[in-house]
């Protein structure tokens, strides 16, 4: 007979999951989880992997809706949730409870931070957020894989490149074996590859910084910027160069100058660097040999392209 561990496997990857794992809630450090669930025993995570192709356009400088679109916006709002319900639905009808947990865009704990993939003007911050699970956490101690130094979650099959949701229940399923750090060398391409110089040395990430470049800000990497782009704005070059430190405030002030580079048509901010962080580590993960998903040809095929800083 098949154990219920196999049948939620099963169910998650019929439904596009690509890697199952499970951790014990009495693990995990995230208090979170006993206040959303005093029950739960267990956290499951499914992870779905983010199309290699869907960050093809934005590394040659051709097309950049797929990222948001296809690497973004339809897992967080068709596939992962339609995982959920029915990997849930496997648990209750076993007679246990099951609590689907995705990733709230729009709540932040922090009075005056943001999260860059959406509109700062969405955001409901500083109520209930304490009751939300901390995600990378949450994936560390549910052994899907480790923290990277740009705080992304690596993993053996896709490095950086998927996202994950999670599932408490109060059922005890055995555990997968804890993930032993392997992955991230310290190599900072992360850092470096970020056109706002948005991370830090020490893996922080300014969130302000990281939204306003994440949608466009620098120049030399958004082909719909144009040649008079902040013309009134005392610190453009600074800006379209990504050298400005930008303030809660002055990001704003930034992104409501680019905001229309190219017109939103999500619910996402459609995205013009598409995490370069991530993809850089992709890059240097696959460059190294060390991930299982292997392909005919490497992701960087070309030197990167970059566009000149255009006068007034």
């Amino acid at each position: 007979m098949m154990t219920l561990k196999q049948q939620i496997i099963d169910k998650f990857i019929e439904y596009g999951a690509d890697i199952v794992r499970f951790g014990r809630v009495a693990d995990c450090r995230d208090e979170a989880i006993k206040k959303i669930m005093p029950e739960a025993k267990t956290i499951i995570c499914g992870a779905f992997r983010q199309l290699r192709g869907a960050r093809r356009g934005i590394e040659e400088g051709s097309t950049y809706y797929q990222y948001t679109t296809n690497a973004v916006e339809v897992l967080e709002e068709n596939v992962m949730p339609i995982a959920m319900l029915k990997v849930c639905s496997v648990l209750e009808d076993a007679g246990f409870e099951a609590l689907p947990q995705r990733r709230n865009q729009t709540i932040m704990q922090e009075s005056n931070s943001t999260n860059f993939e959406v509109d700062y003007r969405e955001i409901y911050r500083n109520k209930v957020a304490e009751n939300q699970l901390n995600f990378e956490m949450c994936a560390e101690d549910c052994n899907l894989g480790e923290k990277g130094l740009s705080g992304s979650i690596l993993t053996d099959e896709f490095g950086p490149f998927q996202r994950y949701v999670f599932i408490l229940t109060d059922a005890e399923i055995e555990a997968d074996p804890k993930v032993v750090p392997h992955l991230c060398d310290n190599c900072q391409k992360c850092i470096n590859a970020c056109p706002g110089k948005a991370l830090k040395a020490d893996g922080s990430r300014d969130p302000w910084q990281c939204s306003a470049y994440y949608i466009g800000a620098n120049m030399t990497k958004n082909p719909f910027m144009p040649p008079e782009a902040f013309a009134d704005d005392p610190e453009r070059l600074a800006i379209i160069c990504g050298e400005a430190k930008l303030s809660a405030e002055r990001a704003k002030e930034v992104i409501e100058q680019i905001i229309y580079y190219p017109p939103i048509k999500h619910s996402y901010w459609s995205s013009i660097c598409g995490k370069a962080c991530d993809t850089e580590c992709y890059i240097h993960l696959e460059e190294k040999g060390v991930l299982k998903k292997h392909f005919k040809t490497p992701f960087r095929k070309r030197e990167k392209w970059e566009l000149p800083i255009l006068s007034e």
